[in-house]
């Protein structure tokens, strides 16, 4: 019984501990002016970010290494096919042409790279996650580079609420309970996963995943609501990026992990998930209802084949 609270609890500090960073780093972003898109592919995107990397990197350091692989492509997954879907349900999401030139395939490519690099020795290693990690700095350099030409473009926008103080504090705390919530959560989930004889393999793809992709469904939904749909879509692309190259980078450089066919299976539908997705936006230069419904369901289709194999 105690595990189950204690995921409870795991999932709790989690969405609320990035729930104050990205409202801490959001504040910051927008007393510098930077345009929603840039906001929600770094700052918004690395807050959000923030779960799956405590999760995946405590599991590295617990040797629940299938887990931490797992755990990433199964929110990536998630992302892509449920917190983007829900908001074009909600609302159609307008695709800038930028977006689908640029950040929309270095999504696609980073799930590329994960498949070459884990299908060459069916290992992430050190050297892995040290590559893995130095593409991550070539994209944040890329992004920085970015947010200073548009900021350079962008008009004057009303400055954010939070103090500076309050920002540093927000920050400070979402953090905090971020790296408690990723030790509760994988200490709690191998235990109950362990009970029911499910795999570790399992339980990332499903119950670790959506809870760690709880602060981007929320966080994109809110925004999608209050018409920051360019914020909305970039937190979800940016987050798959964050996920892949900083999140596994980091896990591969503290601990080397195992890859398992399944994890290659899984990636592989992601990149093909995202190809549909990509064209969805391509054709009409948004997501429309239509399409974020029929993103649902095959996203609940993809639940339905874990689940059996």
């Amino acid at each position: 019984m105690l595990d189950y609270v204690f995921l409870v609890v795991g999932f709790a500090l989690l969405i609320k501990g990035a729930d104050f960073f990205v409202d801490g780093s959001a504040s910051v972003a927008r007393k510098l002016r930077i345009p929603g898109m840039i906001i929600g592919m770094t700052i918004v995107a690395m807050g959000t970010s923030a779960p799956e990397c405590a999760v995946s990197v405590a599991a590295a350091l617990k040797g629940s290494n299938t887990m931490a692989i797992s755990n990433v492509v199964g929110s990536n997954i998630f992302n892509l096919m449920v917190v983007c879907g829900a908001c074009a349900a909600f609302a159609p999401l307008p695709v800038k042409e930028s977006t689908m030139k640029q950040e929309f395939p270095l999504s696609i490519l980073a799930a590329v790279l994960l498949w070459v690099i884990g299908n060459q020795s069916m290992l992430i290693g050190r050297t892995d996650g040290l590559i893995l990690l130095g593409v991550f700095a070539v994209f944040l350099v890329w992004m920085v580079m970015e947010a200073k030409k548009a900021r350079n473009q962008a008009e004057e926008e009303e400055i954010a609420a939070l103090k500076d103080w309050q920002c540093l504090l927000y920050i400070i705390v979402g953090l905090g309970a971020i790296v408690a919530g990723g030790d509760f959560v994988v200490d709690s989930a191998s235990a109950i996963a362990a009970s029911f004889g499910l795999s570790p393999t399992l339980i990332g793809l499903t119950i670790v995943a959506f809870g760690t992709s709880l602060p981007e469904l929320v966080t994109s939904l809110v925004a999608a609501r209050k018409g920051e749909t360019d914020m909305a879509l970039g937190n979800v692309i940016g987050s798959n990026i964050f996920n892949i190259l900083l999140v596994l980078g980091i896990a591969g450089a503290v601990s080397p992990m195992e890859v398992l066919m399944e994890n290659l299976i899984d990636d592989i539908i992601l990149i093909g998930m995202s190809a549909v997705v990509w064209m969805f936006a391509w054709r009409r230069k948004q997501i429309s209802r239509f399409h974020g419904v029929l993103m649902l369901a095959m996203y609940a289709g993809y639940m339905g084949y874990i689940c059996t194999r």
